[in-house]
């Protein structure tokens, strides 16, 4: 089942002659830069941004193409895009990738746009674009085709200290998993989910939780957990389980979950609890919706945003900035990703 990201707002403003936000692209209104990141994911992927320029060209875009070198440069690129007042840009890449081109985006009205083409690409997921799999040409040629005639819709962003995230900020097991493993390198990524699984078990027998002290919108929390992890959308850990089944793009709230335990078979029992959607009726998960928090540790904290490690050396402030990026939606997602849609 899709669900279309109309708005019928939209529809009564045509009639009228107004353009309202949710208004697709016009012909006026198809100017872009496409950025590829030439380390992003399992394929060399300046071929596929090539590809898919050519496409949106093909159907009314102006695109220049761009290679990034760094995630600071795609900022800087994503920055550069929005000061020359472009519609869209896109970014041919993953989640790390989609971070950094978020991050020069934000209050802006340049859309963004991604073109699946990292490792596991749980943002595309989200709205129901295609990933590379076996036939890459074909995964980025769908997810370019329904882009094409994208809604223009405003979505909420977290802020993690001075680091924006568009998907998770993690602490816990899987930060510490995120920064014994990342970066890797391409020939690792041809294995990706059965690599970083073994990898991930291997690392996670290591690890016995972290005492955490949390302030979230004026309520203390203290305990020992597995991890904590602040999230913006649905999906979790690669796409495999949906964290968050309520959350919606648009909702001005951040969705805590913190699990409790300390050894190997509470790790193994989250896994199962998260695989199974049973954590959000386990005992030993904490589940809060917030707008403003602070996490604080005795010990070094292992942060993670977005898939990419981050650090701090004095605990972290999360917030949600509301409706802050623009991003490109298909017209037709695999569930409603706004308030309205599911209201």
């Amino acid at each position: 089942m899709y669900y279309t990201n109309l708005d019928p707002g939209f529809v009564r403003a045509q009639i009228i002659g107004y353009r309202v936000e949710s208004a697709q692209f016009t012909m006026e209104m198809r100017t872009a830069c496409l950025v590829y990141n030439p380390t992003a994911g399992r394929y060399p992927s300046g071929l596929l941004a090539e590809h898919a320029a050519n496409l949106l060209r093909e159907h009314g875009w102006k695109v220049s193409i761009k290679q990034s070198f760094s995630g600071p440069h795609i900022t800087e690129l994503a920055n550069q895009a929005a000061s020359d007042n472009l519609d869209a840009f896109f970014i041919v890449g993953g989640d790390g990738s989609l971070n950094f081109a978020a991050s020069g985006l934000v209050h802006t009205q340049t859309a963004l746009g991604v073109l699946p083409a990292g490792t596991t690409n749980v943002w595309a997921q989200e709205l129901g674009l295609t990933s590379l799999g076996r036939s890459r040409r074909a995964g980025i040629e769908d997810s370019a085709l329904k882009l094409v005639n994208a809604t223009v819709r405003s979505v909420d962003v977290g802020m993690c200290n001075d680091r924006v995230f568009l998907l998770w900020a993690g602490v816990g097991l899987d930060a510490f998993v995120v920064h014994r493993l990342e970066p890797r390198s391409r020939w690792e990524k041809y294995l990706a989910i059965p690599s970083y699984a073994m990898k991930a078990a291997w690392n996670a027998t290591q690890w016995h939780g972290i005492n955490l002290n949390v302030e979230v919108d004026g309520t203390i929390l203290h305990g020992h957990y597995l991890l904590g992890v602040v999230s913006n959308v649905r999906r979790y850990a690669g796409g495999l389980t949906v964290l968050s089944p309520e959350s919606h793009l648009d909702d001005g709230v951040l969705d805590l979950w913190l699990f409790k335990g300390d050894n190997m078979t509470d790790i193994l029992q989250t896994a199962v609890d998260l695989l199974s959607g049973r954590h959000t009726r386990s005992g030993q998960v904490q589940h809060t919706r917030f707008h403003q928090l602070r996490l604080e540790c005795g010990s070094q904290m292992f942060i993670q945003v977005d898939g990419e490690p981050y650090s701090s050396d004095s605990g972290i402030t999360i917030s949600v900035l509301p409706k802050s990026l623009r991003v490109l939606i298909p017209t037709r997602t695999p569930y409603p990703l706004f308030c309205q849609e599911a209201a």
